[in-house]
């Protein structure tokens, strides 16, 4: 049976990104380059391979998966694995298989510790092992002829005494051209709305002046006898449908009131008052 471990940031000094790519590079002789690689789970399931022998199918490990259901597979097999070992971890799978950085870092921090629990210093041959199961994808192919570099080993490593870690930050994605597209399309949209909108504002205002500016006039003592002018009254406080009069107000109030109480009345009464003057 597996040892249980926990650990937190406050209960225990990390190794950095560097060192934890170190340490799986030279224990599963792969050639990996950053922590986001580790999402495929395949890695993970090696190291159980290489903790406790037979409960882990390795030919049914995805080392080549490049999907996201792929991974899924991967870390179902891993912790089907750590029921049959006692492990009590629950494994986030959603979280871990999107690729981010933080996610991955702090379950392979935890996983690290796990291994250096249970590890027994046995022998282990990480390319034998995988054999049929595939080559996998973090370790590149070199060019005929060209010289591989130098991998760095590793046989323990231990955190610095001391040393405290900063909780890595996670740099924002970049922005994609076709959002950026969409994104100045919507403020082109938006500003011609705006223009427009003043634009009828405007045309409302003028429209209005011009009716009170004939209602004025209708209502100066020498041309209101006049039957013409009653006409042009009459069409100005006219009403359509549904409409009442507020209270207190008629045909005869004397105040700075608008005569027109709706922006759907301008248009009809302007065209009736000019109609008539023809």
């Amino acid at each position: 049976m597996a040892v249980n471990v926990f650990s937190t940031s406050a209960t225990t000094e990390n190794l950095s990104r560097h060192e934890m790519i170190a340490w799986i590079n030279d224990s599963l002789s792969m050639s990996l380059t950053k922590i986001e690689q580790l999402c495929s789970g395949a890695a993970y399931c090696q190291f159980m391979d290489m903790l406790f022998e037979h409960v882990i199918p390795m030919k049914r490990v995805k080392f080549a998966a490049k999907l996201e259901h792929e991974y899924i597979s991967n870390y179902k097999l891993l912790q089907t694995s750590f029921k049959k070992v006692g492990v009590d971890k629950i494994i986030p799978i959603e979280k871990l298989v999107k690729g981010r950085f933080q996610d991955n870092f702090e379950f392979c921090q935890w996983f690290k510790k796990f291994f250096d629990a249970n590890y027994g210093g046995s022998e282990y041959d990480p390319v034998q092992a995988r054999g049929s199961a595939g080559s996998s994808p973090l370790e590149p192919k070199e060019p005929t002829g060209a010289r591989p570099p130098p991998r760095r080993t590793v046989k323990t490593i231990a955190p610095k005494a001391g040393r405290v870690k900063s909780s890595p930050k996670t740099s924002a994605a970049p922005v994609s051209s076709q959002l950026k597209t969409e994104i100045a399309d919507l403020n082109n949209e938006l500003t011609t709305a705006k223009l427009t909108i003043e634009g009828l504002e405007k045309e409302r205002d003028f429209y209005f002046n011009k009716l009170r500016s004939i209602e004025v006039i209708c209502q100066e003592e020498d041309v209101a006898p006049l039957e013409p002018v009653h006409r042009i009254l009459e069409i100005l406080y006219a009403t359509e449908d549904g409409f009442a009069i507020p209270e207190g107000e008629g045909e005869d109030a004397d105040d700075e009131q608008p005569l027109v109480e709706s922006d759907r009345d301008l248009g009809s009464c302007e065209e009736a008052a000019l109609s008539d003057q023809f």
